[in-house]
């Protein structure tokens, strides 16, 4: 097994945030990332960023971080028992997009990898990610074209990894305290560290490369299309089905806030309006209820 490479796993994660926010910035054509540099007084730190109040993304952010300790908090420790008592290095690029207009969804990817090491021992290591769709009003042709980019981006490393990674995908972003997904889906994989170090991180560099190919053409599409307060206090509602499930299910916000990790760059995946309302539901027939109908399902979408 090769041996990893961890300067050059963390120097395709700095490119490959330089690259997104470029992008974002480019497309949005008003507003510009706010960066901040910082350091975890455990070990490792981080490069922030955020854009706000732009004429598209009305929040977004793409963060690098680099964290390193010589233990594993419990969260992590009961998954993994054979972490205990290794110090570790976790390092990544994640990034949680919130736009304005209501009919461009919101969209989250993840790159990452993780080390675990102890004198004498073999590290433990492995790669993890992907990325997932969350929409206000769906579009069948952007939801088809999602997946069609998942499943491209998945075939040269087998037949199999795309329907395993957007089944993961589909069940890793469920709300099972409203037994619901959170959008329609995309590809989630972790603990990938097999056959080899350069195939596992090829696949993962195809993903982030990947992310930018799936979501803009989308945003290219929706983002001109007219929208009122009807539209905005849909959007404002369902965000906070995205608070909920970061809050109470997401491991990667667990782990960061029980590791000691930075606050403010965790919660960056908060949108920065959101309401909810009791007992909300949605006129029969309305675009609003053919959301939950027809995009908030488990299904193959090519």
């Amino acid at each position: 097994m090769n041996i990893p490479n961890i300067s050059q796993v963390k120097n395709f994660f700095l490119s490959l945030q330089d690259e997104i926010c470029k992008q974002l910035e480019h497309l949005d054509g008003h507003s510009h990332f706010m960066e901040e540099c910082w350091q975890r007084e455990e070990g490792g730190g981080g490069r922030s960023r955020v854009l706000k109040s732009g004429k598209i993304f009305e929040q977004a952010g793409v963060n690098f971080s680099h964290v390193t300790g010589d233990s594993l908090p419990p969260s992590a420790t009961a998954r993994r028992p054979e972490l205990a008592g290794r110090s570790y290095q976790a390092l990544g690029v994640s990034l949680v997009i919130h736009p304005l207009n209501p009919y461009v969804p919101t969209s989250h990817a993840n790159v990452r990898f993780f080390i675990a090491e102890k004198e004498g021992e073999t590290p433990v290591w492995w790669f993890g990610g992907g990325f997932d769709l969350t929409p206000y009003y769906g579009f069948k042709e952007d939801v088809i074209h999602w997946h069609t980019v998942a499943k491209t981006l998945c075939q040269p490393f087998g037949d199999d990894i795309y329907p395993t990674y957007k089944k993961w995908c589909d069940d890793y972003f469920f709300i099972k305290h409203r037994n619901e997904p959170r959008g329609v889906g995309g590809l989630f994989y972790d603990d990938l560290n097999t056959p080899d170090f350069d195939t596992c991180f090829n696949f993962t560099q195809t993903v982030g490369h990947g992310f930018l190919t799936a979501y803009l053409p989308i945003v290219e599409r929706r983002k001109d299309i007219s929208w009122g307060e009807r539209e905005r206090q849909f959007q404002l509602y369902r965000r906070g089905r995205y608070v909920e499930f970061n809050l109470v299910w997401d491991r990667g916000t667990l782990f960061g806030l029980q590791s000691g990790g930075r606050t403010e760059s965790i919660l960056m995946s908060m949108p920065p309006l959101v309401r909810w309302e009791y007992n909300y539901s949605p006129e029969p027939h309305s675009p609003e209820a053919e959301l939950y109908s027809s995009f908030l399902i488990k299904k193959d979408w090519i």
